[in-house]
């Protein structure tokens, strides 16, 4: 075994591949670029060198410097991850030259599954199930059209050299082939330098099933069982999980065998994954790809099998056989793994970059895992995948891994940029997705209704977050009470005033709606309130107690999970994750008396009212700048600002009280 390791990666993988390095005594070796110089993968490698400029063609993808790097530091081996130069021929043998042993396959075994074509047309001679289609040379329009109307119609056009839905079309009628196949091949060859096209029969509703498999140099090979990642959009996976659902035995054998078979056909080495598309009405399985290389859901066949596959690639890649055999190897209970990008639903699914100022997630135990190669304060920028974590859950069945899987979505709390948690507890919590009945059709044929889940604006949702900020800016107005004595009447913010209850005012923006709600207690019932929006009322009451919201709304119990970044807000139900932001013209305050508090950290720009002057509603009050955007706080109502408990220049931290307000009492007629 050698004793220093190289991974030419960033990120959670990296990370990853060094916590399993370090448990088994192996020193390790990062590259970063010049975004990545703080990275968490950086700090927690033994050693680190820097390879280039922040683009990855000038240092993650230039194997040179990797190599360079390698032998500076003395490493004996070079760990790739995934993505970036971990399918590349040319920096496999590279390695090789140079003496350092390459954590993979054999180069061999990349090229011929690097190339579509060149896979199917293996895969076909060694007998291995694949989908009818055309893998040949010819790629004129008119040879391409003969085999797309042979397959008979919808077929699939798609990238040789392709993946990640790059260089793909799916067609319908002849006479759209011929724009779909110019298109396809203009998005080949500017994403891979190739625009060889492959024709496939294209089935309507399969299922994506993958198989793990392993081989090493002494002609062993066994699969650690499959994994079901139907749940896609624009073919890059969500929600992943192992063991696939609603599979016979027979079929998980068969499967399973023929990945095996695949993978030694072209004597593979190392960690692998055999990609299938399986078609649930005629129980037929085909070939679709194999990533020479470890997945990035790998870490659902861990938790099923027991096993660390990080390891079992270190110890084939030193020339040891395979730690188990198939009959050896075993699979208890189900998981799942969420991937958690910085992402905007609303906007397309668009990156978001940014600063993670706020991060909290959930407890880590046997039950929870957390893959993330970032902290609070760092960034997420625009040079890199914007993937923030991988949230990997196990349970005894698949019932209580789902559970567990809602459960620690709605305990992850992220602020200060968007992301995709709400929409993946959304998923999770789809009917279909809870009976295992998904394709990989499903979540784009439903993406409309999944991303909107957040956005119904019905009357128990309204309910609830009238509940939920009227409760918080009680508490918030309490903790700020002046004096020593918290419990006296005169610092208490519970609404109660002789002329009867004074409502509170919370302008909200839901998904780019803006809305009021006037929220004002019940009189003589504690916990109650009236939720008014839009001039429609309901009732509802509950207590707030941590981030655990619990509520009765026209005799409806619920309970909610809270993540509140301070201006973000996400209210997760047992149904669906409901979210809204404070509006950045007038946040969380009251219309009468009492004190406006900061949504978020930030610096006060700018103060435009002077305390005790009268102001009128709508007059700006301070402007606060915060994620490199201002927002302005203006008056709720006629009325003045009492004082100012901060300055220009000053920073601030969410939910920390900026200026007290009093609004002009109406004289009653």
């Amino acid at each position: 075994m050698f004793d220093k390791l190289l991974i030419a990666n960033r990120g959670e993988i990296a990370v990853r591949v060094i916590r399993t390095a370090r448990r088994m005594g192996i020193r390790t070796v990062a590259v970063y670029s010049e975004a990545d110089r703080n990275a968490m993968h950086v700090q927690a490698a033994d050693e680190a060198i820097a390879i280039g400029p922040a683009a990855a063609q000038e240092s993650y993808l230039r194997g040179e410097r990797i190599i360079e790097a390698a032998k500076r530091t003395g490493a004996g081996a070079i760990h790739p991850g995934y993505g970036f130069l971990s399918e590349n021929t040319h920096f496999s043998d590279a390695c090789e030259k140079a003496g350092i042993v390459f954590v993979g396959p054999p180069a061999g075994a990349i090229d011929i599954m690097g190339s579509k074509s060149k896979a199917k047309r293996c895969m076909v001679e060694s007998g291995i199930p694949v989908l009818p289609g055309y893998h040949g040379d010819d790629q004129s329009l008119d040879v391409l059209a003969k085999e797309a109307e042979a397959i008979g119609y919808p077929v699939l056009l798609k990238a040789a050299a392709g993946g990640g839905g790059k260089g793909m079309r799916r067609v319908d009628r002849p006479e759209d082939l011929a724009s779909a196949l110019a298109g396809a091949k203009r998005e080949s060859a500017a994403s891979f330098g190739d625009d060889t096209m492959l024709v496939e029969k294209l089935l309507l509703t399969p299922r994506h099933v993958e198989v793990q498999v392993f081989c090493d140099s002494h002609g062993n090979g066994v699969y650690l069982f499959e994994r079901d990642c139907s749940s896609q959009r624009r073919h890059q996976k969500i929600i992943e999980e192992a063991p696939a659902p609603e599979l016979s035995e027979d079929i998980r054998k068969a499967m399973g065998e023929t990945a095996v078979r695949a993978a030694q056909a072209i004597d593979y080495r190392g960690a692998g994954t055999v990609e299938f598309l399986f078609d649930d009405k005629s129980g037929e399985f085909y070939f679709m790809e194999m990533n020479t290389r470890l997945q990035v859901e790998h870490p659902v066949t861990e938790m099923i099998t027991g096993q660390d596959l990080v390891e079992w690639q270190l110890r084939v890649a030193a020339g040891e056989r395979l730690p188990l055999l198939q009959s050896e190897l075993q699979r208890k209970g189900h998981s799942f793994e969420a991937r958690i990008y910085a992402e905007d639903p609303d906007s397309g699914f668009l990156p978001a970059t940014g600063t993670l100022t706020h991060l909290s997630t959930p407890t880590e135990d046997d039950y929870v895992r957390i893959d993330t190669g970032v902290r609070e304060g760092d960034e997420i920028s625009p040079w890199y995948d914007p993937m923030i974590a991988k949230l990997i859950v196990w349970g005894e069945d698949r019932n209580i891994a789902l559970r567990r899987l809602k459960q620690a979505l709605s305990e992850y709390r992220i602020a200060g940029l968007s992301t995709n948690i709400a929409f993946l507890y959304n998923l999770a919590a789809d009917e279909a997705f809870t009976k295992g009945a998904v394709h990989t059709r499903y979540v784009e044929d439903n993406l409309e209704d999944l991303v909107r889940r957040d956005q119904r604006w019905d009357r128990r949702d309204r309910a609830l977050a009238g509940l939920y900020l009227a409760l918080a800016a009680g508490q918030q107005h309490n903790q700020n009470a002046a004096g020593d004595d918290r419990f006296s009447p005169w610092g208490l913010a519970d609404a109660w005033r002789v002329a009867g209850p004074r409502p509170y005012h919370f302008h909200l923006l839901w998904h780019d709606e803006a809305l009021l709600l006037q929220v004002e207690a019940v009189p003589g019932a504690a916990g109650k309130f009236r939720v008014d929006a839009n001039g429609e009322a309901v009732e509802v009451e509950g207590s707030l107690s941590g981030k655990h919201l619990y509520a009765i709304v026209e005799g409806h119990r619920f309970t909610a999970e809270v993540a509140d970044s301070g201006s973000d807000i996400t209210l997760f139900t047992a149904e669906c994750a409901v979210r809204f932001t404070r509006s950045s013209g007038d946040w969380e305050h009251e219309a009468g008396h009492g004190g406006f508090t900061a949504p978020m950290n930030g610096r006060v720009v700018q103060i435009l009212a002077e305390a005790g002057q009268p102001v009128k509603a709508g007059d700006p009050l301070l402007v606060l700048e915060a994620m490199k955007m201002e927002h302005t706080m203006n008056a709720p109502a006629d009325g003045k600002v009492e004082s100012f408990h901060c300055g220009a220049g000053d920073l601030v931290n969410s939910g920390q009280v900026l200026l007290e307000f009093s609004a002009e009492e109406k004289a009653e007629v």
